[in-house]
């Protein structure tokens, strides 16, 4: 059950790390930084699970405010917009439900 609760969070992650290559981070921060993410998933200490969890909060809100830049630029060539705005709307939301599960039940 330990793995199978943080298999939506390796996605997550993965594509969070995605996600920072495409807004410009270097790839040579952008790779460790992910691993270590990845690999501190495993970890089951309450606090690092904590971090993670926040870690990917930030992700839902990365993922929203790239949602709305694309929307706005969309609009500005007048681009078809909707399609693209509902898959970056699941992309968060997949991204704060990985978070949620990574929450501490035993607290």
């Amino acid at each position: 059950m330990f793995v199978l609760r943080r298999l939506p969070a390796l996605l997550a992650l993965l594509m969070l790390g995605a996600l920072s290559l495409r807004l410009g981070l270097p790839f040579l921060a952008a790779l460790p930084l992910t691993l270590a993410a990845l690999v501190l998933l495993f970890i089951p200490k309450p606090a690092l699970q904590t971090a993670l969890a926040l870690l990917l909060g930030g992700g839902t809100l990365a993922w929203a405010g790239t949602a709305w830049m694309r929307v706005q630029e969309r609009l500005a060539l007048g681009a078809p917009w909707l399609r693209m705005a509902l898959i970056l709307a699941a992309v968060a939301l997949f991204t704060a439900w990985a978070g949620w599960l990574l929450r501490n039940r035993k607290a």
